[in-house]
């Protein structure tokens, strides 16, 4: 073994608590990493397998009631290569054991029994046979939450009639693999059901023999989908077509595809930040050890070693520490990006969700490691090349000694002399106890990006389902009904308050950008659905013009005081400009707002409503519940307190395993920076130290001095790293952001407070390691220095 392999190995093995910090921060990196692109690339990599698998359609459309022979003609539109056209329809459930009314989705299967677009993934059972139209086939979701089995019997409203059948399969679809219904931005598999049934049945119970009010196509390669979509809208225009989209603007395949882009975020910015922490603390640690080992450095060059070979010796120094960090980065990665990406599966109902780990993404892990190894030792590199051996033999020269600025201004004058020691200590030495500082300051912003989430799910909470929606419940009806009909609701026993509401799909055009939502309308004055701003003042109701939440006003670009086309999607399909007079700030969805007469006024209808919100007593929610189930006219019931439930269960439980797994990575790195600091501070001052024994300093003294100055440095760190994690949330957040919902900046002074307290238990634990070594320093080795 050459002797600068050996001295390599001596180093690694008296450095070995730094070493293994060090490797730890950067194996918190590299987790980091490996664990977001590897699930980004398995989630990304099993939806497009799954997709092909079932020949997920590319366009879909509605309609009001379309014949079947149009589809031939839409099958001959240039550029779709199948159509398939089926009835759909959105029913009250009755389930075994749920009280509360639930929603189920009807969808007609072909005579085949099995849909040539968008196939069926048989999880149990079997699909039901198209002569018997009784039997259902349920979705996966929703059967297992309701512990739903072949031979199982459950009960639905088909238009006005309640309907028996039986449960002889559950299934997939790419359709629902994140389930979503219109109007509600959350997965709900408890409330919300997909049921599969004989075409023939389906269309007998909703008089649609013959005919059609949905359609999915499957283009051609090549084909031009604006096109497409373009001629379907045409084709359907006098069929109540409520116009067609591509498979971006659909709810599951969208919300999937927000979370890809969110995993790309991440990928992109929570390692950055830990690797650029590794590369500072290597920078600071190379550096300073290069400083106390000048004179082996100028004994090296001296008996001959050259600058390459002594910066080669260094620079394996810094890669072996790096690479032990980053191997064990990629097996913490693999760990983690499992746990990860079985968590999706809360909500994701794929037929397989198996964890991907390429080689290539270990390849580029170890590759960026090295890279960002050798870029923060660069420095100190150059340091170590540019030395000449009679300057790096002679001692550095020692610091000048004298009143400093500070007692010059006579700021130190009341201090005791140890406190002057090491005021003047780090006044005389600006630049290192800067770095020191600020290598402290770096670990809080890790721990306000891991903790913060808690906070802001709570604000999401407290806001969206307390301050702004204080109704308990909301109820769709099947058709648009006159205000008869939420009078007939606020008679039941138990509804304290009743408001009613008017919502229409709508497309919004300004421009070139298009967006498909709906409108909103609610009476002035009402207080169940309030409407808020960032600050969450009201936002009064207009008399005229439409409100947009903000973020739906930034998709569109259009500000206060622009014109909006606005096309109805439903009913007589009317066409209209509206003006923005307004901004709000949702937080689930992009919505637009209207005051229910204007807009019964926009569409020409009279006092027409399709929702209506409920405040009701809770010792009665039981009946009203039961008995919303039995009105014909009821389509759906939402219900908040299972809203909220329903987001904790699924979005909030994933973000807190993602959090979890951040706060770890935070903690590493916060006792990884804190010891390293107070380890190179003792080997930096260990002559001081022995001095000060010698001269008859106790060893609590001595500590007192060394350990001082650390905590000097950790309370002006502690102020600066908050501001640092404020600002490292708010460039995460402008990244993070999606159509679902909107997380806001919102840190609690408890996170900056457990931030800060685990900058300080890193603190004393360091300081306790340090005492030890205080106390146990050889007095006679340290001071056999040669002058």
């Amino acid at each position: 073994m050459r002797a600068l392999d050996r001295k390599l190995w001596r180093d690694l093995f008296l450095m070995k608590g730094q070493v293994l910090t060090i490797s730890l921060v950067v194996a918190c990196g590299v987790a980091a990493f490996v664990a977001s692109l590897a699930t980004y690339d398995s989630l990304a990599w099993t939806q497009q397998n799954y997709y092909r698998s079932s020949r997920f359609a590319d366009v879909f459309a509605g309609a009001k009631r379309a014949p079947r022979s149009l589809l031939d003609r839409i099958a001959a539109i240039p550029g779709v290569a199948e159509a398939e056209g089926r009835v759909v329809e959105d029913v009250t459930l009755d389930v075994p054991g749920a009280a509360e009314p639930l929603v189920g989705r009807l969808i007609g299967l072909p005579e085949s029994g099995t849909p040539r677009l968008n196939r069926l993934y048989l999880r149990l059972g079997r699909l039901p046979d198209p002569a018997r139209p009784n039997e259902v086939a349920v979705s996966e979701g929703f059967a297992a939450a309701h512990k739903l089995k072949p031979g199982d019997r459950l009960s639905a409203v088909l238009n006005g009639r309640w309907q028996a059948f039986d449960v002889v399969g559950v299934v997939l679809s790419p359709e629902y693999i994140f389930a979503l219904r219109g109007g509600v931005p959350l997965p709900d598999d408890r409330r919300f059901g997909v049921l599969w049934l004989s075409q023939s049945g389906l269309a007998a119970a909703f008089s649609m023999e013959g005919a059609f009010n949905d359609v999915v196509l499957r283009l051609a390669p090549g084909a031009i989908e604006a096109q497409v979509i373009d001629r379907l809208d045409r084709l359907l225009e006098g069929y109540g077509g409520l116009g067609a989209y591509g498979r971006s603007e659909q709810l599951s395949n969208r919300f999937i595809n927000d979370e890809l882009n969110e995993q790309e975020v991440m990928a992109g910015t929570i390692p950055v930040i830990f690797l650029g922490v590794a590369v500072f603390l290597l920078n600071v640690v190379l550096t300073r050890i290069i400083g106390m080992q000048r004179e082996q450095i100028g004994a090296l060059k001296a008996v001959g070693y050259g600058n390459l070979a002594v910066g080669l010796h260094y620079l394996k120094l810094v890669l072996s520490i790096v690479m032990v960090g980053a191997l064990l980065g990629v097996a913490l990665g693999a760990g983690f990006g499992r746990l990860m990406t079985a968590s999706y599966t809360l909500f994701f109902r794929f037929p397989a969700l198996s964890f991907r780990l390429d080689p290539w993404l270990i390849l580029a892990a170890l590759s960026v490691s090295a890279l960002s190894a050798t870029a923060g030792a660069a420095a100190a590199l150059w340091r170590v090349v540019s030395l000449s051996p009679a300057e790096a033999l002679r001692p550095p020269s020692p610091p000048v000694f004298g009143r400093s600025r500070l007692e010059r201004l006579g700021l130190l004058s009341g201090l005791s002399p140890r406190a002057r020691m090491i005021a003047r200590n780090i006044a005389r030495r600006p630049w290192r106890a800067g770095a020191t500082v600020f290598g402290i300051a770096l670990a809080l912003p890790v721990l306000v990006v891991a903790l913060f989430w808690q906070d802001a799910l709570d604000y999401m909470v407290d806001v969206q389902f307390a301050a702004a929606e204080r109704n308990d419940a909301v109820v769709a009806f099947a058709q648009p009904l006159s205000l008869a009909a939420a009078r007939e609701l606020a008679r039941l026993p138990g509804v304290l308050q009743v408001e009613a509401w008017r919502g229409v799909p709508v497309r919004l055009t300004a421009a070139h950008h298009r967006y498909r939502t709906a409108i909103i309308g609610l009476p002035e004055g009402g207080g169940l659905r309030r409407l808020l701003e960032a600050d969450l003042s009201e936002v009064p109701m207009p008399a005229e013009g439409m409100l947009l939440t903000d973020r739906l006003a930034e998709r569109l670009g259009v500000g206060l005081g622009d014109k909006l086309q606005l096309d109805v999607l439903e009913g007589e399909r009317v066409r209209r400009e509206v003006v923005v007079v307004g901004l709000v700030n949702d937080m689930l969805g992009l919505s637009a707002y209207m005051d229910i007469a204007a807009l019964n006024r926009l569409l020409g209808e009279g006092e027409t409503i399709s929702a209506a919100a409920l405040k009701i007593d809770p010792l009665a929610a039981g009946a009203i519940y039961a008995r919303l189930k039995l009105l014909p006219q009821v389509a759906t019931v939402t219900i908040k307190r299972a809203s909220i439930q329903t987001f904790k269960e699924t979005t909030a439980k994933f973000i807190l395993v993602f959090s979890g797994i951040l706060t770890a990575f935070a903690v590493v790195i916060a006792v990884g920076i804190v010891y390293n600091n107070a380890r190179i501070a003792l080997s930096e001052r260990s002559w001081e130290l022995a001095s000060l024994r010698v001269l008859g300093f106790t060893r609590g003294e001595v500590s007192r001095l060394l350990l001082g100055e650390l905590a000097l440095e950790i309370l002006i760190a502690i102020p600066l790293g908050m501001a640092l994690g404020y600002l490292f949330v708010r460039s995460l957040l402008k990244l993070y952001d999606t159509e679902m919902f909107r997380i806001p900046l919102v840190i609690e002074a408890r996170t900056f407070a457990w931030a800060a307290l685990a900058v300080l238990a890193s603190a004393l634990m360091s300081a306790l390691i340090v005492r030890h070594r205080i106390d146990h320093l050889d007095l006679v080795g340290v001071l056999k220095t040669r002058e």
